[in-house]
């Protein structure tokens, strides 16, 4: 027995999966099913998943495909960069940073058009299913939400491919059989799970990749450039003025010729359990390691050092799906008060897979050489009051060696 529902927003992506979970809302639910498919800059044609919707029923008007790219970028990935968050010290969170702001239109549709469900093809082991569900509640807490992978018998995808086929619902030829790995891809990252993935010992195949170049095939010259950050936000590349979408897709070019930002990971999903992944981050690399060289001319020891303090806390509820919550906001201002003058220029090199930061400099800088060259300083430092420091910073040592001896 089913819930009553009378219209539920399905978040879209036109493949088998949700195409899928749209013919079995109509079915189960006996309800009216409307689409969003979000542009994320994921790189796919996305008019199709508009045809394919209204072909298996949606009306026009309730078939929604956004552009999203830039209010991701600006409002999503931008900010999370700024913290500096790698969840489990490595991964740039490219598809967690996705998940509330598709959750966040899902619902504004929903109000929009009376519907009284959301749905999305999120199964029941990973992440994602977390991620949604706590934007979807935290915007709307009394929205219906229906999981299909949490409820329905269809449990492999020779099942889904028997229900596409028995409901003249199209299936790409590739998707006949078991695709090698499954993908999830948006302007920030590519991530790539599953099947030949699956055994942690195993390298990964090079036709994974799909988002860099192999490392051994990039160019045998380096390349070097330049961005201009304003307040911790990047806004130009070699002095050229960039919209925040525009500057990473950019950076994504500059990384995939060089073969940047490939990360091989095992980690610990919310759910308790490991899942090995390969994530292809070339632009957000590349800008992770610049925001962090402009961040070290001008920011404060205390400061710097509280925000590394901060940044795991912080990517783990990003990872874990918390962005609307209290806490999330609360770390974002005090992270946004530390970029106040975190401005200026950073140079890099980029070659063969790596990213290093080869100059800096900023109007807001508090690097001094006349204070710390090993040359003569004019007196702008004595070297004398390092003894008193030392003394001081020593005693509890000295007591506690007088103590123990």
């Amino acid at each position: 027995m089913t819930d009553q529902i009378n219209r539920v927003v399905l978040a879209y992506s036109g493949g088998l999966d949700t195409s899928v979970i749209l013919k079995w809302l109509q079915q189960t639910y006996n309800c009216e099913v409307v689409t969003f498919t979000a542009d994320l800059g994921q790189g796919e044609e996305l008019e199709p998943a508009r045809a394919k919707a209204e072909m298996m029923g949606v009306k026009p008007e309730h078939i929604f495909v956004d552009d999203l790219r830039e209010e991701f970028v600006r409002d999503y990935v931008f900010p999370m960069m700024r913290s500096n968050a790698l969840y489990e010290g490595l991964y740039l969170l490219g598809t967690s940073i996705a998940r509330p702001l598709i959750a966040k239109r899902q619902i504004e549709i929903a109000k929009m058009v009376g519907a009284d469900a959301v749905s999305h093809g999120a199964t029941g082991k990973g992440n994602d299913q977390v991620r949604f569900e706590l934007g979807y509640y935290a915007l709307s807490p009394d929205i219906k939400v229906i999981a299909p992978w949490r409820e329905w018998d269809l449990t492999s995808r020779t099942k889904l491919i028997e229900f596409a086929e028995q409901h003249q619902i199209p299936v790409s030829k590739d998707k006949r059989g078991q695709a090698p790995f499954s993908t999830d891809a948006n302007m920030l990252h590519t991530s790539s799970e599953g099947l030949v993935l699956e055994n942690p010992w195993d390298e990964v195949p090079d036709y994974v990749y799909s988002r860099t170049v192999n490392p051994e095939d990039a160019p045998d010259v380096p390349e070097y450039i330049t961005i201009d950050f304003e307040r911790g936000d990047g806004v130009a590349i070699n002095g050229e003025g960039m919209s925040p979408a525009t500057l990473l897709s950019t950076l994504n070019e500059y990384g995939r010729r060089h073969g940047i930002g490939r990360l091989d990971l095992v980690e610990n999903r919310f759910v308790g359990m490991k899942s090995r992944g390969m994530y292809e981050t070339p632009g957000g690399t590349i800008y992770h390691l610049a925001h962090r060289g402009i961040e070290q001319l001008t920011l404060d020891r205390g400061a710097a050092h509280l925000k590394d303090e901060l940044a795991p806390r912080y990517a783990e509820l990003i990872y874990n799906g918390f962005w609307f919550s209290p806490e999330r906001e609360m770390l974002q201002a005090a992270i946004d008060r530390s970029q106040e003058k975190v401005s200026g220029t950073v140079r890099l090199k980029l070659y063969k897979g790596g990213v290093y930061v080869v100059g800096r400099k900023s109007p807001n800088s508090l690097y001094s050489e006349k204070v710390v060259t090993f040359e003569d300083d004019q007196g702008a430092y004595d070297q004398r009051d390092a003894a008193g420091f030392i003394k001081l910073n020593a005693l509890r040592l000295r007591l506690l060696g007088r103590r123990d001896q």
